[in-house]
């Protein structure tokens, strides 16, 4: 990295940083309060409110919101007349899944070959990092030179739309001229990316009853109508013969025009076994950033283990289907809905349940912000370009951000680079990354601020 004041005091503050995130990591903060105490998460809120009150943030608050969570709210006044930069990032995270399949502890930060491994490591409790370590820096070389408002979420893995609601209910509080999403990533490491679309995201539970109880499959099997059958077919017709999202009446995306993802590269990321096949048709962006996908996320069914020869009377399944950009995440509801319906095979019961949704997102590429980042990334990342690139995931806020600030200017970037494994076990950061993501961001706010 070039060397200059920001990129300096950056550099001079990361065993902070690594201290400060080690301390954020330990929070078992996940949103789903019956698997994780909700003290858990609410410990890490007043963290993060603490963690503002002493870089003299104003008016510091954890915000209740309507899905039973907290958000944590601050402001830092700049210049008078500056410009109005909010800042987000997120400290719920995803479960630890298996904790034995972790090569350490999940809720211990550990460095290991160059990188520090922990849930939230990256998703996105180093985001939070991010933005201290840039509004420091910048603290440190004559100031920051916009208002600065700060949101950082407590349920956005959850989907259950907390922060959503209650920025509807006070929409003056996070109102901006720019929003910097920090909850995306580089499209690999070193390479600075920001992140342009989003796919949206609708989550069902379906369940399928077929029988008054579990009958004994060799008195009753052959004829009575198996529950956990009926359910295979159902999630079958989702897919088509070469595993694309087949959802009666819901179409493709936009073909994606961006960075292109080689098909290569994309084994190497997803950790593809040899042999196997990828799903889908076109080109590996259009699949993964500009057309519905289905994922069967679990199912409630007796284990292998201690099974007994019974006909099942009862099963259910969570589904995510991601929207793509140009559609609408509350018509792809219906129609998953529907499709689910239509294809239950033999009369079975089936019912549906909405657990979360947010709609796809598209930003505008060519506003002044951008090119401020793109500046901005130059210098945190010489000889390097900024990138443009789609995401899979979905990051409901932003389309409630943009409907309520039309006009300002949104723009992702974050840490979750492929490496990062965010939502796997293993999940890591790196500190590289890190760093100059930090320094990016705060000559961004000096860039914008003068633009």
């Amino acid at each position: 990295m070039s060397s200059n004041p920001v990129a300096e005091t950056v550099a001079s503050l990361m065993p902070r940083a690594k201290a400060e995130l080690t301390e954020l990591v330990a929070f078992r903060s996940v949103a789903d309060f019956d698997q994780f105490p909700r003290s858990e998460s609410e410990a890490a809120a007043n963290w993060i409110a603490a963690a503002l009150r002493v870089e003299g943030f104003e008016d510091v608050a954890l915000l209740d919101t309507p899905d039973g969570t907290q958000s944590v709210y601050g402001i830092l006044p700049g210049p008078e007349g500056a410009k109005t930069v909010l800042l987000y990032a997120h400290y719920d995270v995803q479960p630890p899944l298996d904790e034995a399949g972790w090569d350490t502890p999940p809720f211990e930060l550990t460095e290991r070959d160059g990188r520090w491994y922990g849930r939230g490591a990256a998703d996105c409790k180093g985001g939070f990092i991010m933005h201290l370590l840039a509004l420091r820096a910048l603290k440190a070389d004559g100031g920051v030179p916009v208002n600065v408002k700060v949101i950082v979420e407590g349920s956005e893995e959850q989907g259950t739309g907390g922060l959503e609601r209650y920025a509807e209910q006070h929409p003056e509080l996070l109102a901006a001229d720019t929003i910097v999403i920090g909850d995306a990533g580089n499209f690999r490491v070193g390479l600075p990316t920001v992140t342009s679309t989003l796919r949206g995201m609708t989550m069902m539970r379906v369940t399928i009853d077929t029988l008054a109880g579990n009958l004994h499959s060799g008195q009753f099997g052959g004829a009575a109508p198996d529950a956990l059958g009926a359910l295979i077919r159902v999630l079958d017709s989702l897919r088509a013969e070469d595993g694309s999202t087949t959802v009666d009446g819901l179409t493709d995306g936009e073909p994606w025009e961006g960075l292109a993802y080689e098909e290569e590269q994309f084994r190497l990321d997803a950790k593809v076994l040899d042999g196997v096949e990828l799903i889908g048709s076109g080109t590996v962006a259009d699949r993964i950033w500009a057309r519905p996908a289905v994922t069967v996320l679990g199912i409630d069914c007796p284990p292998v283990v201690g099974a007994t020869p019974s006909v099942q009377a009862s099963a259910r399944a969570l589904i995510s289907l991601r929207v793509p950009p140009g559609r609408d995440a509350a018509e792809a509801t219906k129609l998953l809905e529907a499709h689910l319906e239509a294809h239950t095979p033999w009369g079975a019961r089936v019912r549906t349940e909405q657990i979360g949704q947010g709609q796809p997102f598209s930003a505008d590429t060519t506003s002044p912000a951008y090119a401020a980042m793109a500046e901005a990334m130059a210098v945190a990342y010489p000889g390097q370009e900024m990138q443009y690139a789609g995401q899979g995931g979905s990051i409901p806020l932003c389309n409630t951000l943009a409907a309520l600030y039309p006009q300002a200017e949104i723009l992702l970037i974050g840490l979750s680079e492929p490496e990062a494994q965010i939502h796997a076990v293993n999940e890591s950061v790196s500190p590289e990354e890190l760093e100059r993501l930090s320094v990016a961001e705060a000559l961004f706010l000096r860039t914008y601020a003068a633009s």
